[in-house]
Parts: structure tokens; sequence; C-alpha cells
């Protein structure tokens, strides 16, 4: 029976074949306790990201990047993290970006890193800022050459009439930097996370997981476990 447009819109939304109150994994392959913790959570998070590219982790360095629009909604989106030491998390993005608009208005955001293969999460709060000039084309200048033309030719997140258009763009610019370096672009750069909370969570039998959080106390981080 061919169903019309109409009751196509109005039906129910369904999962062929599965029922998702089915789904159910039953994690229980490592733990993590207050000691095993340690005291850096900057130290524990590089740890467990050496873990998941040993585990072969499809992109470990894939996190969500959350935001605050100006309505005080929240915009999420896959970024890759570039960069992370004691001082924070780095990203790139572009500076006309609807996440760069939403970080000049507020600078609060969240990263939250998945690692399936080792059943853990990492959520970390803290406030973004950017990266100077010189720290953008450190970083620019070891980009595929095609990288580089994509980020001229990318309006990102202005609205785009068809590929071919952008497509068009990249020609352009590939034609315009065919015997020259590609600079970095003024409107393109990273963005540094500092974190002042920072969640483990480790998937444990039963539902009833491990979380131990940090909090930035001054220049010292506290800690504690949480309810699962």
């Amino acid at each position: 029976m061919v169903q019309s447009i109409e009751e196509i819109a109005n039906a129910e939304a369904t999962v062929k074949d599965k029922n998702l109150h089915n789904f159910r994994e039953n994690y229980q392959k490592s733990e993590l306790s207050l000691e095993s913790a340690g005291t850096d959570p900057v130290q524990l998070f590089v740890n467990w990201l050496n873990c998941a590219i040993e585990q072969n982790e499809q992109e470990p360095n894939a996190m969500t990047v959350s935001t605050v629009a100006s309505d005080n909604s929240p915009r999420s989106r896959i970024v890759l993290l570039k960069e992370v030491s004691k001082g924070g998390f780095v990203f790139f993005t572009n500076y006309n970006s609807d996440k760069a608009a939403e970080i000049a208005q507020n600078p609060n955001v969240c990263l939250n890193f998945l690692f399936k293969n080792m059943e853990q999460q990492i959520r970390i709060v803290g406030k973004a800022e950017k990266l100077t000039v010189a720290e953008n084309e450190i970083y620019f200048s070891s980009r595929p050459e095609a990288s580089k033309i994509g980020a001229w030719a990318s309006n990102q997140s202005e609205t785009l009439a068809s590929y071919d258009e952008l497509m068009d763009r990249f020609k352009t610019y590939q034609k315009r930097y065919a015997e020259s370096e590609v600079p970095c672009p003024p409107n393109w750069g990273g963005y540094r996370a500092i974190p002042q909370r920072v969640e483990f969570w480790q998937g444990r039998p039963n539902r009833l997981h491990d979380r131990i959080l940090f909090v930035k106390d001054g220049d010292k981080w506290q800690k504690q476990r949480l309810n699962p």
C-alpha cells in the first residue's frame, strides 16, 4: 500500500527491525577509583587518550564541543582535538563560524570524549580563549595543502547555494596559490579550552559506573566520586 506524503509525515518514527529498549551493554572492561585517578586530570586524560590510540579507537581525538547561543540554547558539534597540555585543550575553526560567534559572546564551553572500545567518557567544562596569531600559523603550516585551500574556500556556517559554488571557490584559491605557500587566513585559528571541571566516566557492570570529578580550586585540583 502506497502512503501519501502527508501520511508519511504524520507517521510515528520507528527504528526498523530493532527495539531500542533491547540495546544494552554490560560494561566490565575496567574500573576507576579515587586512588587510581591520581591528582592531575590532564595527565589522566593523556593516559586514557594513549590507551584509546593503542586500542585503535576510531579518531580518538574526536570530541563534542558545546557552546551557548545568544538565546541561551546549547549548540554541539564534533571537532578534533589538536593539542593538549597543562594549559588546556586546543581545537581550530573559522573565526566567522557560529561556534566562534557563540564563544565570543559566552566563552563557557563543554568538551566530551567517548572512547567506546574502552567503555569510557570524559567531560571537560571550562572557558575558551583564542590562540595567538603565531600559534595559529604554526599549526596551519602543518596542514595538508588541500586543507589549507579549503580553509580559504569555506565561508563556514553561511548558507551555500550548491556544492558547485564551494568547489568553484576552492579551484579559485587553488589557482591563486598554485606557485606560492598558502597563508593562514586571518579569519581562521584556534581556541584553548582551559578546564575548570573534568569528569571521568568508566563503564561498570549493572550500570553502577565509576564517575570521578576533578574541580579546580585555585591552582589545585580537588576530586570526588559521584553516584552513577
